[in-house]
């Protein structure tokens, strides 16, 4: 790749205060090695955030050519410690809002490619987008369940991969997770080879229920999409509960930094719907940049 343009404009966006650097690099001129991402998320060295956006156009990504000839605007996220990820929920509605405020996209269906396939974005001017997340795969057998340990108390969680890994665990208070500064541990390992995210997850009434997250790569953050997306899959299976004709299941996900509409309709496929936001736009300090860049 060659060198980075400089200055390098940035803005800073966040969807249910799960907050991501968006660096817009149409042409995929960017150098982004894991510590410059780093520094970025960083929150006292760097611009702050749980993750980061990367707006680049699919014809110039190596995962985005298949998915050119649908979406123009592929999604390069990465996690706050520098590593790729394959999706983030509130990370495609965060991005869309982007394409639309910076006049790439019109109102209407965004299609968004990821390295989970394409994510269609419903866009507003004024409303909440929703996304359309997919269909939530999940294991069948003794390849169901996992068990997460927090502590001494080791529980059941419910594997559930809606384009990135999660376990989700059901317990009676959001205490239970302890402080999530840490990754909780996860066995077997095998079950998830490339890390997971794992949801705590109380009841709040019917079809409503509250989570805590610990994001593989970022730590626990206020928000999680995809995870939000399993948390409601695995709560409708412990309920007994499918989507019928006429009838989609529709949960409320409460998270720390708001609330998120996750529905699922009677082919499987799951919806999201949450706010997303433009906060701030900048420039980063070319010499800065360059530092970070340098120090891999």
């Amino acid at each position: 790749m060659s060198s980075a343009p400089r200055p390098v404009p940035f803005l800073k966006g966040h969807g249910t205060e799960n907050d991501f650097v968006i660096l817009p690099d149409h042409d995929g001129l960017l150098d982004l090695p894991p510590a410059a991402v780093s520094r970025l998320c960083d929150r006292r060295a760097g611009v702050g955030g749980d993750g980061l956006l990367r707006v680049v156009r699919s014809t110039v990504i190596p995962e985005g050519r298949a998915l050119a000839d649908t979406a123009e605007w592929f999604m390069d996220y990465r996690n706050a410690d520098g590593s790729v990820a394959e999706m983030c929920g509130n990370g495609v509605r965060v991005f869309a809002r982007y394409l639309l405020r910076a006049g790439l996209v019109k109102e209407g269906l965004v299609p968004v490619a990821t390295r989970a396939g394409i994510r269609r974005v419903h866009l507003t001017a004024d409303g909440d987008p929703t996304v359309e997340m997919g269909r939530a795969r999940l294991p069948a057998g003794p390849d169901e369940t996992v068990t997460v340990t927090v502590g001494d108390r080791v529980r059941p969680g419910r594997q559930v991969d809606m384009g990135n890994p999660h376990a989700v665990v059901f317990v009676d208070d959001l205490a239970d997770a302890g402080p999530l500064t840490e990754p909780p541990a996860v066995a077997p390992a095998a079950a998830y080879p490339d890390g997971v995210n794992v949801e705590f997850v109380v009841d709040r009434g019917p079809a409503h229920v509250a989570m805590r997250v610990h994001e593989r790569g970022s730590g626990e953050t206020r928000s999680c999409g995809t995870g939000a997306c399993a948390v409601m899959v695995a709560t409708a299976r412990r309920d007994g509960r499918t989507p019928a004709p006429g009838a989609p299941l529709r949960y409320t996900v409460d998270l720390p930094g708001g609330s998120l509409v996750i529905t699922e309709g009677v082919e499987g496929e799951i919806t999201m719907t949450g706010p997303a936001e433009i906060v701030a736009e900048g420039v980063l300090d070319p010499d800065w940049w360059d530092r970070s860049r340098s120090s891999r």
